[in-house]
C-alpha cells in the first residue's frame, strides 16, 4: 500500500522544517507556523489554567475544551489528551485542532496537557507529568463540570506512549485505571521491525527526525532505563490496564510496534483492539480538519470513546 494521494499532496504543499539544531528552536518555528492556522472547530468553551505537577515540579499548563457549559451539560465524560513530538517538541497549541476535534465529535470535556519536554526535562519527567495530570483529573472532574467515573487517556505519538504509560504507573500506584485509552501510532519500545526497516519514507517520520528525537531524548538516558513505563511492550506485566483501542498507520515505522503492544495486552487479558489504515502516514489525525481521507480514519476512534463512555 502507497500513502493516501490526497493526504501525500497536502503534506508535499506544506513548508516541512527541517529535524537539525536544538529542539528549542525547532519549537519556536513549529508555534510561529502554528499560531497563524485558522479555528477550524469553535467551540463554546476553551479555557487555559495549570493544575499541580508531580512532587517538586512546577505546575503544569493545560487547556480544557469542552462542547457545552457546565451548565447546559453537566457531568459529561472527559478525555485527558496528550500531544505528540517526540518528547522534544509539540504542545498545546501545536494540537489544539486534534484536542477540539475530540470534544466536538465525542461530545466531551477534553484537558490537553503540557508537559516538560526533553532535552531541557529528560526521562521521567514527561510520564511523571502525565501521571500527575491524568490523578489530578480524576479527583477534580466533576469540579471541571465532568464525570469523575468516566475519565480517558488519549494521545498521538508520544502522546500515545504517555497515555499507555498512565496506565501502567495508575496500576502500579493505586490510582484508579481510566475506563479507556485510545493510543493513536504509540512508540511501544519494540526495536527491530519489518514496519522500522521498510517505512523510511514517511513524511512525517522520516529517518533524520526518529535520529534527532533520538539524539535529544532517548540517548540522555542509561539503557534499559526507559522499562517499563517508557517502552511499554516491554513491561514484564500487562494486566489490569484500561481497554484499549491502538490506532496505526501502514505508512508508519511505529505501525508493527502499535500492533505488537496491543498483543501483548490482549495476551494479558486487556480488551485492545487494533485499527489499521494502509495508506495512512504518521500524524495523520492531526490533518483530519483538512484531509478527508484522514478525517475517515478518526472516526472509529470516536466511536470507541463514545462507546467506552456509554454515549
Amino acid at each position: 500500500m502507497t500513502l493516501n494521494a490526497e493526504l501525500g499532496a497536502f503534506l508535499a504543499a506544506i513548508p516541512q522544517l527541517a529535524f537539525a539544531g536544538e529542539p528549542a528552536e525547532f519549537r519556536a518555528k513549529m508555534d510561529a507556523g502554528m499560531a497563524l492556522r485558522p479555528v477550524t472547530t469553535p467551540l463554546p468553551r476553551v479555557e487555559d489554567r495549570t493544575v499541580p505537577g508531580p512532587a517538586g515540579a512546577p505546575e503544569l499548563p493545560v487547556r480544557i475544551y469542552a462542547p457545552e457549559s457546565p451548565e447546559a451539560a453537566p457531568g459529561l465524560p472527559v478525555v485527558v489528551f496528550f500531544h505528540g513530538g517526540g518528547f522534544c517538541i509539540g504542545s498545546i497549541g501545536s494540537h489544539d485542532p486534534v484536542a477540539r476535534k475530540i470534544a466536538e465529535q465525542v461530545g466531551c470535556i477534553v484537558v490537553s496537557v503540557e508537559y516538560r519536554l526533553a532535552p531541557e526535562h529528560p526521562f521521567p519527567a514527561a510520564y511523571e507529568d502525565a501521571c500527575a495530570a491524568y490523578a489530578w483529573v480524576r479527583e477534580h472532574a466533576a469540579d471541571l463540570g465532568g464525570d469523575p467515573d468516566r475519565v480517558a487517556v488519549a494521545g498521538d505519538s508520544a502522546g500515545a506512549s504517555l497515555s499507555a504509560a498512565v496506565c501502567l504507573m495508575a496500576r502500579d500506584r493505586g490510582i484508579a485505571q481510566p475506563v479507556f485509552q485510545l493510543l493513536w501510532y504509540p512508540a511501544t519500545g519494540v526495536e527491530g521491525t519489518a514496519s522500522q526497516l521498510a517505512n523510511t519514507n514517511d513524511p512525517l517520520l522520516p529517518p533524520d527526525s526518529i535520529a534527532w528525537f533520538g539524539e535529544h531524548y532517548f540517548s540522555k538516558i542509561p539503557p534499559g532505563a526507559a522499562v517499563p513505563y517508557g517502552a511499554v511492550a516491554l513491561a514484564d506485566d500487562l494486566s489490569g490496564l484500561a481497554p484499549a483501542l491502538v490506532v496505526v498507520a501502514g505508512e508508519d515505522p511505529l505501525h508493527d510496534e502499535g500492533i505488537v503492544y496491543a498483543e501483548r495486552l490482549r495476551a494479558a487479558g486487556v480488551p485492545a483492539a487494533v485499527e489499521d489504515h494502509p495508506d495512512m502516514s504518521h500524524g495523520f489525525v492531526s490533518f483530519a480538519d483538512f484531509v478527508a481521507p484522514a478525517a475517515a480514519a478518526t472516526a472509529g476512534s470516536y466511536a470507541a470513546l463514545r462507546k467506552a463512555f456509554g454515549m
